[in-house]
């Protein structure tokens, strides 16, 4: 397999550049190879991945990812592709992986990262939604590895939700958080674990009602979209749910609002655990392929330039502050 660079050991400790190895090369293996080079501009970035076209691939495709000009034109002095996992690993500071979404595969790579990997490496694992629990069980050491989850782009979205296990270190986790914080990132430390995180469960909840909410008839795909683009998207965007309704309550705040709509809070919250029961919102089932057709005939292939490009605008209108 070719190599951008040569091969680099390991930085002396008085150094502040960081060797950062991804295992996985796909959407977000290149995303996060990205956002690496771009914000850490000391960082060396070394990928691992099985593909035999490894090396085109990466020089056709990670370019479009680089937003700074500098970037664009200097990636490839930082960037490194490992012939083998061990090499990939051996001198990283963090290991961060973006493999297969399959336990089997994430439980059998974690022990043979360990033990290639330096014994103060960073281990990050971006699932959506397997947790650092159910990947550690054949590691000799189950306190370095957490979960940090992106939302897709991550060289664009800045959240990321920290997740570990009841295993982990807080070591681990305030290293972890120190270094995205440094990055201009949000990670968020989510409690404990549960299927889908956070930001899934919302995503996922909001889905399936709009998923209902169209099977029904109530409404079609492209009005549910403009509605979401019309009201909630650029409400939530700059307040999330709790704080948005406590700025609706007035003066009384959240307890105020509960108390003037709660009754029909709770008549909707009934009305979709019923709807959903009767239309079997459920993947696979009869409203599935509807509502698939629906999209594709509505929207066909997705421009995903135009989403980023107007997702960085709406991250930098909320940014600014008010004069």
């Amino acid at each position: 397999m070719a190599s951008l660079t040569p091969r680099r050991e390991a930085s002396s400790s008085s150094e502040k550049s960081q060797t950062i190895a991804l295992i996985g090369s796909g959407t977000i293996g290149l995303s996060f190879a990205a956002l690496h080079l771009e914000k850490n501009p000391t960082a060396t970035v070394t990928i691992f991945d099985t593909r035999p076209d490894l090396y085109e691939y990466i020089t056709t495709h990670l370019p479009s990812y680089l937003l700074d000009a500098h970037t664009s034109a200097s990636w490839q002095d930082r960037l490194t592709l490992a012939p083998t996992l061990q090499k990939a690993v051996e001198y990283a500071d963090i290991v961060q992986e973006q493999g297969p979404e399959k336990l089997a595969f994430k439980k059998g790579v974690w022990p043979e990262i360990e033990k290639h990997a330096r014994g103060d490496a960073l281990f990050w694992s971006s699932t959506s939604g397997i947790p650092a629990s159910e990947q550690n069980v054949d590691m000799k050491d189950k306190s370095r590895l957490l979960v940090v989850h992106p939302y897709n782009p991550p060289h664009i979205m800045t959240l990321l939700e920290v997740v570990p296990s009841a295993q982990t270190t807080q070591a681990s986790i305030n290293k972890t958080l120190k270094y995205w914080r440094s990055l201009g990132r949000t990670p968020v430390v989510i409690k404990k674990e549960c299927t889908g995180f956070v930001a899934n469960r919302l995503a996922f909840a909001l889905f399936r009602e709009a998923s209902s909410l169209v099977a029904q008839g109530v409404v079609d795909v492209k009005d549910l979209d403009a509605i979401v683009t019309s009201s909630m998207g650029p409400r939530w965007s700059i307040a999330g749910p709790f704080k948005a309704y406590h700025a609706g309550g007035g003066e009384g705040g959240l307890e105020a609002l509960m108390d003037k709509i709660g009754d029909t809070i709770q008549d909707v919250w009934e009305a979709s655990a019923k709807d959903i029961e009767k239309e079997k919102i459920n993947v696979g089932e009869e409203w599935q392929a509807m509502v698939c057709k629906q999209t594709e005939e509505e929207y066909g292939n997705i421009d995903t330039k135009e989403r980023d490009f107007k997702t960085r605008k709406v991250l930098q209108a909320v940014q600014d502050k008010v004069k």
